[in-house]
């Protein structure tokens, strides 16, 4: 009986209870009543909602890598099955699927460690994003796993390699070098090109302040004119954003030589590019073609790697590998070197305080400080 029919009968009419009925008898609780959680439905929305937009704003590069980790996570449980002949899911997330992993992408893919290492931090994070329990024990142990083919030359050479760390020697060099492009033996044509001038202040400037910051490629093609900001004591550059890193504010003092000096380097190429008609509020490094014509647009983050590999190669710094990281690098070995705090070379260039990669350049830098083998009468 309805309780419309109820009202006409005259009957009481049955209580209304605000809840959803359980009516699959498989289900734990089978045949009692679930009451409405009004407060838990908008918490799990919003949890999904949340979830959803970390997922949207995170960079489209990271999201294609991420996708592509995962991939190969897949075809990892292919391999994996015809070696054990049972199959699991790919919510398997054990120390021992993650460190056999690891084995697979060395001794397998052959993959070089920095490749591996991305992989695990990728798969990590999609397994998460999933809703997959990933427990921090795992990740270590793939690490640790990790560790010693990260040592390895042979497994080195599999990859790129590292970014070499420079000097001040080289850094004075690739400043100073005559900015121009010889052609190769086999070109037909004979010219030698040569760098305009606004192109040459402006990589100098870029150059110079990269070390000075530590800055990654991306952040340095993200500063606009109102984040380097004059000083006293030099500049105080606003480092924006990126990948979710938090923005930092970084002091950089004036250099002991012109060239190499990040102050006088921005102060000339501001000069210059204003000169050229670019916006005082806008992007801080602009594009220049081969004619010396400035463009509006902010540099890209691969025009800002290419400068500083660009000018390497003017200056004849050949047989190390030298791309935009090893500015990062750069900071840390000399800085060290020089006696610097380590807390504050980590902060300089936004690092965590448990990234590895940090600790290595710390390493680099400390390798001569009380050296075995000084002052022992050798």
């Amino acid at each position: 009986m309805t309780i419309a029919e109820q009202y006409e009968t005259g009957l009481e009419p049955l209580e209304v209870v605000d809840a959803e009925l359980v009516e699959d008898d498989a289900a734990p609780g089978a045949g009692t009543v679930a009451v409405h959680d009004p407060a838990a439905a908008v918490l799990q929305a919003l949890d999904t909602d949340a979830k959803q937009y970390l997922e949207d704003i995170r960079p489209k590069k990271t999201r294609d890598g991420y996708a592509r980790d995962w991939k190969i996570w897949g075809e990892f449980h292919d391999w994996l099955a015809e070696q054990k002949g049972t199959r699991l899911p790919l919510s398997t997330v054990t120390v021992g699927t993650f460190v056999a992993f690891v084995v697979y992408l060395d001794q397998v893919v052959e993959a070089p460690p920095t490749t591996i290492e991305r992989r695990i931090t990728g798969v990590t994070s999609e397994a998460r994003r999933r809703g997959f329990t990933v427990p921090k024990e795992v990740t270590v142990a793939a690490r640790r796993a990790l560790k010693p083919l990260r040592l390895d030359k042979e497994r080195q050479k599999r990859g790129r390699g590292q970014a070499a760390s420079l000097s001040p020697a080289d850094l004075r060099a690739m400043a100073e070098a005559p900015h121009e492009r010889k052609p190769l033996p086999t070109a037909r044509s004979r010219r030698v090109y040569r760098v305009p001038e606004l192109a040459r202040l402006r990589d100098q400037a870029l150059n110079a302040l990269k070390v000075g910051v530590a800055g990654r490629n991306e952040e340095m093609a993200l500063l606009d004119d109102c984040d380097i900001v004059a000083v006293d004591e030099g500049l105080m550059v606003s480092v924006p954003s990126v990948k979710g890193r938090p923005a930092r504010k970084d002091p950089v003092t004036y250099g002991e030589h012109r060239s190499t000096c990040p102050v006088r380097c921005w102060q000339a190429y501001r000069a210059a590019k204003l000169a050229a008609g670019a916006d005082p509020d806008g992007p801080a490094f602009l594009p220049v073609d081969q004619w010396g014509h400035q463009g509006t647009k902010r540099l890209s983050p691969d025009g800002v790697g290419r400068a500083l590999a660009r000018s390497a190669e003017y200056a004849g710094l050949t047989g190390r590998r030298i791309t935009g990281h090893s500015a990062r690098r750069t900071l840390v070995t000399l800085g060290i070197k020089s006696g610097k705090r380590v807390d504050k070379l980590r902060r300089q260039g936004g690092w965590s305080p448990n990234s590895p990669v940090f600790w290595e350049y710390v390493d680099e830098g400390a390798a001569f400080e009380d050296a075995p083998t000084e002052g022992i009468g050798l």
